[in-house]
């Protein structure tokens, strides 16, 4: 018998929660904490840094209350120009953006690779990755069926 917790309750939703709750901060001016249930310290770094670019924010930090609590809470601060939600909305975007454009780039080495045939695998005999059935990063062809997520 393990005192583990169960895998999936660290990312799937229950039936009664809520992936991301907002509260505003009623002694600080223009701010508020979203928690991001079932979330971890990569969504809220990515995020905490990408709303600090945001113009008009003041503070953006975020923290995870317990390491057993798939929950991450962020604080945001604004000068009134926007709103925290805003600024939560353009830090998404941003971040977004970003993962677009590393997707893009992975693909476009990939084709590269292929085109001068080189084995990405290595000598090892590992998965060859290439334009599968589902496109570049499908292993062995099977898309999201065989448990690799297809870039």
């Amino acid at each position: 018998m393990s005192n583990a917790p169960d895998r999936f309750a660290l990312f799937m939703l229950g039936p009664d929660e809520k992936r991301v709750e907002i509260a505003e901060d009623t002694q600080i001016p223009n701010a508020a904490t979203i928690t991001l249930n079932k979330e971890d310290h990569t969504l809220g770094n990515m995020l905490r840094h990408a709303v600090l670019v945001v113009p008009g924010v003041l503070f953006c930090g975020y923290r995870v209350p317990h390491p057993l609590e798939p929950r991450t809470q962020i604080k945001i601060q604004t000068d009134g120009s926007l709103t925290p939600v805003q600024a939560l909305q353009a830090g998404c975007e941003s971040v977004i953006s970003q993962i677009g454009t590393v997707r893009q780039q992975l693909r476009n080495e990939l084709q590269a690779k292929e085109a001068q045939g080189a084995d990405l695998a290595g000598a090892a005999g590992g998965p060859q990755l290439g334009a599968g059935a589902y496109g570049y990063g499908d292993v062995y062809g099977q898309g999201d069926a065989g448990g690799y997520v297809d870039i």
